[in-house]
Formats: structure tokens, C-alpha cells, sequence
């Protein structure tokens, strides 16, 4: 069964590029999604001085699964205490993508088959997420092509985070009735300005080197020079994390590729800024709208589209994750999780999305002022014994 949110390409094809061949096609390999050998759909290695991490799903962009999620835990236990093991590298297999999240149409059946594996999975998730931040051992993940959602999890919490040209990070969730989880709550708000607030509430992607200076990522590498650095990095010999991150900087300073290139958002940051300040989504809305800019109409429509219940819900999230840990912002998203897959938009959003694919989902409720503060306050109360507790 897989995790996380394949809709992110989805997202991308259906909201901003409108190209349905191509939205088939994904839809095709989601389709396929199951019928992987489980016991190859992570490859665990000793390489060197590291344990190696693969994602070993490339005809499914690298999505993961619960049984994937299961094996990096307790490898990376085990490598964490292995006085042999000085770093631990995470790579997708393929040229397409790191890992673009999992198989949204799975979580949504399984509201009337399986409630556990619902638990299961986004409780066994967020605790490998937060063991991936407090790792003892240096951690490399080599975020070349897509990373989103589950993929972005399993590496924005890592000590270092290596982009190429072809990376492309997003965080659509709000597309589907669902919330930027995985610890969003947390890094999201930590970016530079409002950048994470935006980044959240559009799903705006980036790509290439905008991946690194938005922060996202540590290093950039020209990918042609990523399994070069992989092979220096597994022969360093006993390396401390000072070594490690010398091997990165000397590739990061010899890589030219779009580097007198401006910050995509460079000229808008300054609006941005002020645009998502606001400490609810109607006054972003109407900044948006006061504003009158092509840019801020481009992002007004693409916020109207979303679910109100989930904007509402990722705003909330950001403001309180940017003075929590994130244990304590990953214990708020399990709540928030939960709530989720009991409530309508999630489903109404997959149905919308994967299975009549008519790209016009029904938000309950479908207008920003019928969210009331009682109505998220309910989505972030606590599940008592259930709670997800560090």
C-alpha cells in the first residue's frame, strides 16, 4: 500500500500545464503502482564508509510505500549505532525523479477497508521523518529530479540536501483537500520571508538551482557530476561531518550551471512578503486582489481552485509550527492527518483528480467564510491515547 501524494504531478499537469495525455500517462503508472516486488522497492546497502538508501521504484517516479518506510526506519536505527557507518546517503533510482510522494487513490479506499493502515501509515512516517532530523549520523540526500510530499519528508530533514538542474520541488497539497505534512508545518515557515506561507498556499513549484536558494536544499550539483560526488563521498576514509561537507562545498563551488541566474521569485519576494503576512486567508485573498498585478491575479486564481478547508488548515499550521519543534509540529499533523482522512475534501479531491478525472472538485464547505475557527479547531484537537507522542 503506498503513502503520500502522487497528485503533486498531477497537480502540476491538470492546474498549471492542463495536459491531460500526460496526466494519463502518470495515472497509468499509479494504476501499476502495486504490482512492484516489495522486496526490491528500497535497496539497503553498505558502500565504503556509508549505508547507501535507494528508492527503487523509477517507473513510479520513486513513490513510497508503508513496507519502504518500514526498512529505512530500522536500517537507519542500525546504521545510526554501526561504528563502521560514517554517512548515510538517500538516492532515487532513475533520471526522473528522487521521490514524487505515493499513491493519493490508496489512502482514500482505504477510509472503508483498512482505518489502521491509515494510522500506520502517516504515524510510521512522521516518526521516521523526525529520526531522519535527529539522526546521529550525517545524511545525504541526493534530491535530483521530482521531490514532493513523502519525498520531500525523507530528505528536507536530513543535514544536507544536494539539488541538480533537474530538480523540481513543490508542495500542492491544498489541490486535494489535504495539508504540505511531513514536517511542513516546520520548515515551510522557517524559509526566507513568506516564501513557505506562499509556497504552501499556491503549490508553486521550483526547479533547478531555485531549489537551493530557497533553502530547500544545501548544495547544488551539476547532475553529470552527481555520481562523482556520490563515489568521493563513500571513499572517504573514518570522515567527520567537517569532511563530508568540504567533499560537498568543492562540488558545489564548481558547479556553473544557471548560477548568475536570478531567484525565479526574486522580484516578486518583496510583495510576497507582504502579501502572505496576513494572519488569515481572506486578507491574503484580498491583498491578492487589492494588488491587481498579473502575478497576484496568476496566484489568486490558482488559490481559488484550492480547498478552503485546507488552506485555512495549512495557514493555521505554519503560524503554530514556526515557534514548535518538530516533534510537537509533527504530533500537530498527525492530528491534522487523521482529521483529514475522516473529513469530505480529501476524498472529494482524489475522486476529482484520479478517478472521474473531471478536474472540478466539490469543497465542502466551498467558500472561505463558511470555514469557521470552530470547524478548525476541531481538525487540530487532540486523539487523546492516539496522539503521535515523541
Amino acid at each position: 500500500m503506498t503513502t503520500h501524494i502522487t497528485v503533486f504531478i498531477v497537480f502540476y499537469i491538470c492546474f498549471r500545464f492542463n495536459s491531460y495525455k500526460r496526466t494519463n500517462i502518470i495515472l497509468q503508472h499509479l494504476k501499476m503502482s502495486n504490482h512492484t516486488d516489495a522486496a526490491t522497492e528500497v535497496l539497503l546497502e553498505r558502500k565504503g564508509c556509508a549505508g547507501v538508501i535507494t528508492l527503487n521504484r523509477p517507473r513510479f517516479l520513486n513513490t513510497l510505500t508503508l513496507n519502504m518506510i518500514r526498512q529505512i526506519y530500522a536500517q537507519l536505527k542500525k546504521w545510526e549505532q554501526d561504528p563502521e557507518t560514517f554517512l548515510i546517503v538517500i538516492k532515487g533510482a532513475g533520471e526522473k525523479a528522487f521521490c514524487a510522494g505515493g499513491d493519493i487513490r490508496a489512502l482514500s479506499e482505504a477510509r472503508n477497508t483498512n482505518q489502521k493502515m491509515l494510522q500506520d501509515l502517516f504515524r510510521e512516517e512522521y516518526i521516521l521523518n523526525n529520526a531522519i532530523d535527529s539522526c546521529q549520523k550525517p545524511y545525504i540526500a541526493l534530491i535530483h529530479g521530482i521531490t514532493m510530499g513523502g519525498g520531500v519528508g525523507v530528505s528536507v530533514h536530513g543535514q544536507f540536501r544536494v539539488a541538480t538542474e533537474k530538480s523540481l520541488f513543490a508542495m500542492p497539497e491544498t489541490a486535494i483537500g489535504l495539508f504540505p505534512d511531513v514536517g511542513g508545518g516546520y520548515f515551510l515557515p522557517r524559509l526566507q520571508g513568506k516564501l513557505g506561507y506562499f509556497l504552501a498556499l499556491t503549490g508553486f513549484r521550483l526547479k533547478g538551482r531555485d531549489v537551493y536558494t530557497a533553502g530547500i536544499a544545501t548544495h547544488f550539483v551539476d547532475f553529470e557530476k552527481l555520481g562523482m560526488l556520490e563515489e568521493d563521498l563513500l571513499a572517504l576514509k573514518s570522515p567527520s561531518k567537517e569532511n563530508i561537507a568540504d567533499v560537498l562545498e568543492t562540488y558545489h563551488a564548481k558547479s556553473k550551471t544557471d548560477q548568475d541566474k536570478p531567484f525565479i521569485l526574486e522580484e516578486h519576494m518583496d510583495k510576497i512578503n507582504s502579501w502572505f503576512s496576513a494572519n488569515t486567508v481572506e486578507q491574503i485573498v484580498d491583498n491578492l486582489q487589492k494588488d491587481g498585478s498579473s502575478f497576484a491575479l496568476e496566484q489568486l486564481k490558482v488559490i481559488n481552485k484550492m480547498s478552503p478547508t485546507s488552506l485555512k488548515i495549512t495557514l493555521r499550521q505554519l503560524l503554530e509550527g514556526s515557534s514548535k519543534t518538530l516533534p510537537e509540529v509533527l504530533t500537530m499533523e498527525y492530528r491534522l492527518s487523521q482529521a483529514c482522512m475522516k473529513g469530505h475534501d480529501f476524498h472529494e479531491g482524489v475522486r476529482a483528480v484520479l478517478i472521474d478525472k473531471d478536474q472540478s472538485p466539490k469543497w465542502k464547505p466551498a467558500d472561505l467564510k463558511e470555514v469557521t475557527d470552530e470547524d478548525l479547531n476541531d481538525y487540530f484537537k487532540s486523539l487523546g491515547s492516539n496522539d503521535l507522542i515523541f
